[in-house]
Order: C-alpha cells, then sequence, then structure tokens
C-alpha cells in the first residue's frame, strides 16, 4: 500500500467541505489505491457541525480513508499536509464592499500561510478556493517564506467547467469534444472566458459556432455571472459543482494534463500581466504537482481589452490589501 497522503480541507463545516470530503474519502483525487488522511479546519464556533461531518465520514466506511483529525488551531490541523484546500471564507454579506470583504478574509488567509509555513509538508500543494481567491491565494503564500510560490494556485476551474458546458450545449457536441478552454485574469466579474483559443472536435470555436455576438455577449456574461445566478435560484453559492472544480483544479497537477485554467503567480509570464498578481492563465503539468504556463497564445484586440479590465481589478484588489503584504 502506498505511504498516507494527508489533505487539509478548511471551512471543514461549510456546504463546499460537506461535497468535497466525501469524494476525496472515496478516492476521487489521488485514486482507488492511495490511503489518506484528512485534517479538518474551521471556526470555533464550526467544530460541533464539524463532529458530525466526521461521524458521517466515519460511516460511510470508506477504505480509502484512515485518519481523520479536525480543529480550529490551523498550525496543529496542517501538521505535515501534503495538499491543503483552503475553502473556508467569510462570504460578503449585505451592504458589504469588496474592500471590507478583502480585509477580513485577508487576515484569515494571513494566519494560514504562516501556519502552513511552519507546520505542512514543504512539498504542500496548496488550492484557494475561499473568495476573493486570487488575492486571498497571494496573501497566504506572501506569508508562506519557505514554500515556493508555484504550490499555490487559485481556483478558476470552476469557471472553466461552466465555459465548457456552455460551449458544448451551444455545439451540440458532448463535453468531452470542448478543448483548450481559457479563463484568463480574475476568479470575479471580470474574468475572461477565452472562446478564441478554445477548440470543438479540434477546430476553432469559431468556425464551429458561428455567432460572434453571442461568444462575445452571451457566452462571456453567462460564464460572469453564473455564480450570482446559482445564489439566485437556490439561495446559496455553488457547492458541489465549486467542489468537483477544485478536485478537477488538483487533479491537474497529479495527472499530465495538457491544457487547465488556474490562478497562478503571474512573475516572469510570458503575457506581460503585471508580476506580484495571482492571475489565471493556460497551464500545463507533468502530472508531477507541477505547472507551468503555456505561452504563445496571441490576443486579438477584444481579448487585450478584455485581460487589461480583469488585471486593473486585481492590481485593485492588491492594492487593498497591501499593508497585510509588507514586511513579507
Amino acid at each position: 500500500m502506498k505511504p498516507l497522503k494527508r489533505i487539509a480541507v478548511t471551512g471543514g463545516a461549510g456546504q463546499i467541505a460537506y461535497s468535497l470530503l466525501f469524494r476525496l474519502a472515496n478516492g476521487d483525487l489521488l485514486g482507488p489505491d492511495q490511503p489518506i488522511a484528512l485534517h479538518l479546519l474551521d471556526v470555533p464556533e464550526g467544530v460541533a457541525a464539524m463532529k458530525g461531518v466526521v461521524m458521517e465520514l466515519d460511516d460511510c466506511v470508506f477504505p480509502l480513508l484512515k485518519e481523520v483529525k479536525m480543529g480550529s488551531d490551523a498550525e496543529e490541523v496542517f501538521g505535515d499536509v501534503d495538499l491543503a484546500f483552503l475553502v473556508g471564507a467569510k462570504p460578503r454579506g449585505p451592504g458589504m464592499e469588496r474592500k471590507d470583504l478583502l480585509a477580513d478574509n485577508g487576515k484569515i488567509f494571513v494566519e494560514q500561510g504562516r501556519a502552513l509555513n511552519r507546520a505542512a509538508s514543504k512539498d504542500v500543494r496548496v488550492l484557494v478556493v475561499g473568495n476573493p481567491c486570487n488575492t486571498n491565494c497571494l496573501i497566504a503564500m506572501h506569508h508562506a517564506p519557505d514554500l515556493g510560490r508555484d504550490q499555490f494556485h487559485a481556483m478558476t476551474r470552476l469557471d472553466q467547467n461552466r465555459a465548457v458546458f456552455q460551449l458544448a450545449r451551444k455545439a451540440g457536441v458532448g463535453i468531452e469534444e470542448v478543448s483548450h478552454v481559457t479563463i484568463w485574469g480574475n476568479h470575479s466579474a471580470t474574468q475572461v472566458p477565452d472562446f478564441v483559443h478554445a477548440k470543438i472536435r479540434g477546430k476553432a470555436t469559431g468556425d464551429v459556432i458561428k455567432d460572434r455576438k453571442w461568444l462575445e455577449e452571451v457566452f462571456i456574461q453567462t460564464i460572469q455571472k453564473r455564480g450570482a445566478e446559482v445564489i439566485a435560484a437556490r439561495g446559496k453559492s455553488s457547492a458541489a459543482s465549486a467542489a468537483n472544480a477544485a478536485i478537477d483544479s488538483m487533479r491537474s497537477l497529479w495527472r499530465k494534463t495538457d491544457w487547465f485554467s488556474a490562478g497562478v503567480y503571474a512573475k516572469g509570464n510570458p503575457y506581460g500581466v503585471r508580476e506580484d498578481l495571482v492571475f489565471s492563465f493556460p497551464c500545463r503539468s507533468k502530472g508531477q504537482g507541477d505547472w507551468e504556463i503555456i505561452s504563445g497564445v496571441s490576443f486579438d484586440q477584444f481579448l487585450q481589452e478584455k485581460i487589461a479590465i480583469t488585471q486593473k481589478e486585481l492590481e485593485e484588489e492588491r492594492d487593498l490589501v497591501k499593508h497585510l503584504l509588507k514586511g513579507t
């Protein structure tokens, strides 16, 4: 049997974690022969609910799940973890400005970055899901100076999955026939779902969907607003689809993957994006916990204008939390 892999999930009493944990325990991420331990973190008020989640995990008798730890102390929970899903974050409340949300959640990711730095495996791989995930990821990595910037990424895979579905439905093909879909920039309403370089049955999307107006307007706005539409329809934010995307995103690092979207540290990027941001690019992986930005993607004027907007928003977010990055 393979050596145990330890997986941390924050927000352990929350909706996304509830959809994620059982799939992790079933082997959906690391495979049917990889035993795991789950390390669950939440605020003290969430510990009682986490106990209920642990009871359910026990009652599922997953053969791969060898151990469950839980608590509200990040450093204790992150001890020796190999993978970390940073899911927990304060939701945006009525009347709350983005700067207020960034300030409140920024403090959480300062603490968690420091705890990962002190306690996690030095080869840990970290996926930030809690929003605003790009800037939260930037904060966490700044406070983990002993870990590589390439050990962190922010989740834009849910946006990629949403884009794949919309293109497949419009073209009348299976989702497996849509490839090379990229999300550029921020996981927000300014994100840029790139149909220009996407392929449908190996052909350029514009050669299959011959409706540029639909692609530029309906398609992009649908992806940008999909999260809000889910909230409007069910009264709660995306949970199962977010958990699924989190598994997809982390799995792309551990299986050879030729093209996927992830929010990664922009230093050295080939597209002229400001380097001190976490920005979503097209990436590839050799399947060894690694990623690299795919180069050589050209922008038409339409994409250039959209990418400039999402970069500006990320720069504004960074400026709002610059006090949390000082001394790092």
